[in-house]
């Protein structure tokens, strides 16, 4: 056989290959999307006729009656608020050490690691941990307080592997001409680092603010949940997840209409959310370009 012929046989048999796994990747790709669209469809169609002035105007109401979500609305304001609030400077704080200070120490290591998996752990593990932690320690009482503390620790990783990430693009360049104009270490992390990486960091607790937006399980062991109108944070507060999981499974229709409109309102919440970290993501590579 010459090596012309050969040749010729590779390249055909490369050349199926190729074609077969484009279209097994085109497949799957279509596969992915139709169910992608088949849950918008649902969500719209189930989800739209809810939408009224009474669904942000209106408490959850009882069965069968008509009503809204406002006070679950409010409740994952304030939750989500208060995790960011709690979450995102510990967070900071703690992507910082990693990136100025840790990132060449074995502590630096260990700290990675225990985040990486705080970051994967399931968010019903951080929920029971919060429920043990401080819900029995303290009677029993569930909390907004609690449900926000448990939010935190889903918001805390994210923000630590943000920060550390984006102080570490930084380049080296930009550190050194500081501290050789004599400025301390500290105002160079705060004035310059930050401000370079204020962008990437922002963008990381946005997406955890659209992670957390629609967190069930760690709730149900500490918010818990209330029909009625709260604003004090160490009594339980309902909110848009706990709200959908319960009236989505009940007999009653106007409760799983509301649940379905929640469900689209939270859902386009996110998007805007990850859109918004996009734009600025987007924002920041234009500028440094």
């Amino acid at each position: 056989m010459s090596a012309s012929s050969v040749s010729q046989s590779l390249y055909n048999r490369r050349r199926i290959t190729n074609v077969v796994a484009l279209l097994l990747s085109c497949i799957t790709a279509v596969f992915g999307l139709f169910f992608l669209a088949w849950i918008l469809w649902t969500l719209l169609s189930k989800g739209v006729p809810g939408i009224d002035l009474n669904l942000f105007t209106k408490m959850t109401p009882p069965p069968m009656q008509e009503g809204g979500l406002l006070n679950a609305f409010f409740g994952s304001a304030v939750m989500c608020g208060l995790a960011l609030a709690i979450g995102t400077p510990l967070g900071v704080a703690a992507g910082t050490w990693l990136a100025e200070y840790g990132n060449a120490r074995k502590a630096g290591i260990v700290v990675r690691f225990v985040n990486d998996i705080l970051l994967s752990a399931p968010s019903i593990v951080l929920g029971l941990f919060v429920y043990t932690l401080y819900v029995i320690q303290t009677g029993g009482r569930f909390s907004a307080f609690a449900g926000a503390l448990s939010l935190a620790f889903i918001v805390l990783p994210v923000v630590v592997r943000t920060t550390d990430e984006m102080l570490r693009l930084v380049p080296a360049q930009m550190r050194e001409a500081a501290l050789s104009l004599g400025i301390p270490q500290w105002k160079v992390t705060v004035q310059v680092l930050y401000r370079a990486a204020s962008a990437g960091i922002l963008t990381g607790v946005l997406l955890a603010l659209a992670r957390i937006s629609g967190e069930t399980a760690p709730l149900l062991f500490t918010a818990f949940g209330n029909q009625y109108w709260n604003s004090n944070i160490f009594q339980p507060m309902a909110s848009v997840p706990v709200i959908m999981n319960q009236f989505a499974g009940s007999p009653y229709e106007s409760w799983q209409t509301l649940a379905w409109s929640g469900a689209l309102v939270l859902t386009v919440f996110v998007l805007l959310v990850s859109l918004g970290a996009r734009a600025l993501l987007l924002r920041n590579k234009i500028s440094n370009d």
